[in-house]
């Protein structure tokens, strides 16, 4: 495998170099003394900024873009085969990593790499971690799954021996990682599509503990079923964070104020507490929180300075995002997409002041929604009044016989209002008919059902 040396940067070629993740990685190799180029289909924000870097970006994927002086290409898991760019890097044997491989490289040059996974609450956990560190001065280098506005996207490149990023388990990518720490917020049963059950997904993050060297160290959530079973035998030290006091980190004192925000008592391992206040809502956040904290606490972090981060943080894009109100009307947005997340988003809008809560779902694969469908219809039916979107079909192209008037039916059983509605256009008219002053409307899903919000507020 081709390995990244920031002591001799190299020529690396990104092949899909305009999405979020790719144009990130693109950015700190350029930082780090790299000659980085790459393709896209067409121009955007985000290749705009690569450019403006001196980053040499070609619109349109070609054999003619290959040269003889790339070092590496590096492909997302979006290029096939029969791609033009593909094909001439195979026949002119240039080496080539995945992006997975390519940020597990990378992580190599950094004394103290932070990965954190988890089926739920990655993007929000490892945005709680990077305020913490930026707080505490560390000038940490991060790579998030989301936009944080602190930093103005999703990329920052430090300058110390920091670096944070999140640790996706899909097609496993998180095996192709090195870090010296990791977090498990949880594991539960989730792209269906590529592992066979919940077995196999648990394997797959018992090998990912496993990457973790004796002198590192492993945060992991205690609400984890069987967690024996991922934490035994393993070389490196293990820290347990979690609702009750069996867990290393726990809360106590738990109050919630008019938005739905958490106020709490942290409790450390050596019997120290200190108040904690959360700007973003609901149960699950104190989860995230709590993994924050005691990566924090063993970084020797004050918990004062990262009381202050965590009340400081409101959230990333799409993370319940307050988006704004008509009529009286607020529109948050979600991109919650599994019934987990759905019932903590849900729970926490529950306590957010409103009349009615209405829910706009748009499902997202049909593999998830049909392995989960009761589930699903469970979970919306905590909201008043459920609007369904088209199911948002991603990669798949087999419809699996079910539709989101499928999913309606099921939530309709359960006795909760349901519609189905297979435009944008009619979803928003219908809301505008009958959304009222004091309603709280969410947008909720991990496709393009955020344009919904927009439309209707006009931005």
């Amino acid at each position: 495998m081709y390995q990244i040396d920031f002591n001799h940067p190299s020529h690396i070629y990104f092949v899909g170099i305009g999405g979020i993740s790719m144009s990130g990685l693109a950015e700190v190799l350029r930082e780090a003394g790299f000659r980085v180029s790459g393709s896209d289909r067409e121009k955007s924000a985000l290749t705009e900024v690569l450019e403006a870097k001196g980053i040499t970006v070609f619109y349109g994927q070609r054999e003619s873009n290959i040269t003889s002086d790339i070092d590496c290409a590096v492909f997302t898991s979006a290029i096939h085969p029969d791609n033009p760019e593909y094909i001439a890097v195979q026949r002119m044997g240039i080496p080539s990593l995945t992006r997975a491989e390519l940020l597990g490289e990378m992580m190599r040059n950094y004394q103290t790499p932070i990965a954190i996974s988890g089926t739920h609450g990655k993007t929000t956990t490892t945005s709680m971690v990077s305020e913490i560190l930026l707080r505490a001065d560390l000038d940490p280098t991060l790579s998030i799954g989301g936009i944080l506005k602190s930093i103005g996207g999703n990329i920052r490149v430090g300058h110390s021996g920091y670096f944070v990023t999140e640790a996706c388990e899909y097609t496993n990518s998180f095996l192709s990682f090195f870090p010296s720490i990791g977090i498990i917020l949880n594991i539960e049963e989730d792209h269906l599509d590529f592992f066979k059950d919940i077995e196999d997904i648990r394997c797959s993050f018992r090998r990912f503990a496993e990457l973790i060297p004796a002198d590192g160290t492993l945060i992991v959530g205690g609400g984890i079923d069987r967690l024996s079973e991922i934490t035994e035998r393993l070389s490196c030290r293990v820290i347990t964070f979690g609702m009750d006091s069996k867990n290393d980190y726990y809360p106590e004192e738990i109050s919630y104020g008019d938005t739905g925000c958490p106020t709490f008592t942290l409790h450390t391992p050596d019997g120290r507490s200190n108040q904690i206040s959360l700007s973003v809502p609901g149960e699950h956040n104190i989860c995230n929180a709590l993994a924050a904290l005691a990566l924090a606490d063993l970084l020797h972090i004050d918990l004062s300075v990262s009381a202050a981060a965590l009340a400081a943080f409101h959230g990333t894009d799409r993370r319940f995002e307050y988006k704004g109100s008509i009529g009286g009307v607020t529109i948050i947005d979600d991109y919650a997409h599994h019934p987990t997340e759905i019932t903590a988003t849900l729970k926490a809008a529950a306590k957010y002041p409103h009349k009615t809560l209405w829910c706009v779902f748009q499902p997202h694969t049909y593999s998830r929604t049909k392995a989960f469908m009761e589930d699903f219809a469970k979970a919306l039916s905590l909201a008043d009044k459920v609007v369904l979107a088209d199911i948002y079909a991603a990669r798949e192209t087999d419809t699996l016989g079910i539709s989101s008037r499928t999913l309606m039916e099921e939530v309709q059983k359960l006795g909760s209002e349901c519609f189905y509605f297979p435009s944008f256009d009619e979803i928003e008219n219908f809301l505008l008919q009958n959304c009222i002053n004091g309603d709280l409307l969410i947008t909720m899903g991990a496709g393009d059902v955020h344009k919904i919000g927009e439309n209707l507020l006009g931005i």
